[in-house]
């Protein structure tokens, strides 16, 4: 192969490099289809008619779905989710248990997210005390939640928590409660609840996949150029052998 000589360097660099960006390409791909499936199902639960309590924990399968309630809020308790962040602003997302008179189960209500006016005092908030007619919708995390180390935690409650453990909250009350978070819809009890699906949108992987491609394609385009520079090179080279 006199017309290409790329060098055993390079050959073992492209040999290592390009099968690693083809297959993050590939990877962002795949993520950008499983958001986006994520999605549409979310976008699905979130247009049906909502269930009642009983109906919610008889299903395998909760993520999106909506639960409409009848009950009153637990002034008492509630916890305050840290390190959550709107518009650059530091804040909390305020947790409360909701006694779901139909059921007669307890319920972990996320309320939405207030600021943090300062870090040395908890942000205030009121509780509703009559009955109240909601609709909210079962959150299920897509995996482990990444914890950030907490200010000294708020004396007595409300409590200062970095993770929802609904269950653990029922055991520490001595409550049948169920085990998975509830966020508000848009309603007189809600504070800011307009919470993101998925952290990074199908089109940012979909650019992440374009930019591994293209760094692949860079790649092997410079192994083929510098491989025909070099062969052309040599041919060139005059000879300095005597007969």
């Amino acid at each position: 192969m006199n017309g290409f000589r790329p060098g055993l360097l390079p050959s073992l660099v492209v040999l290592a490099l390009l099968p690693l960006l083809l297959g993050l390409g590939a990877w962002q791909l795949s993520r950008a289809e499983d958001k986006r499936a994520l999605l549409d199902a979310q976008q699905a639960r979130r247009l049906a008619a909502p269930l009642s309590v009983d109906q919610l924990a008889q299903r395998q399968d909760w993520a999106y779905t909506r639960v409409s309630l009848r009950g009153r809020f637990d002034g008492e308790h509630a916890l305050l989710l840290d390190n959550r962040i709107r518009g650059g602003q530091a804040g909390v997302e305020v947790l409360q248990p909701f006694y779901d008179q139909a059921s007669g189960l307890w319920l972990l209500l996320n309320r939405g997210w207030l600021p943090w006016p300062d870090r040395r005092v908890a942000p205030t908030f009121a509780t509703p005390d009559d009955t109240l007619s909601l609709t909210a919708w079962a959150y299920v995390p897509l995996g482990e939640p990444f914890l950030l180390q907490q200010d000294a935690p708020v004396q007595g409650w409300p409590k200062l928590i970095t993770q929802v453990e609904p269950q653990a909250l029922w055991q520490r009350l001595g409550r049948a409660g169920l085990g998975h978070e509830l966020r508000l819809e848009p309603g007189p009890a809600a504070f800011e609840v307009d919470w993101p699906v998925v952290a990074m949108s199908p089109d940012k992987h979909l650019g992440y996949a374009v930019q591994w491609f293209a760094l692949a394609a860079t790649l092997l385009g410079l192994f083929i150029y510098f491989g025909l520079h070099n062969a052309r090179e040599t041919r060139h080279e005059p000879s300095h052998r005597h007969a």
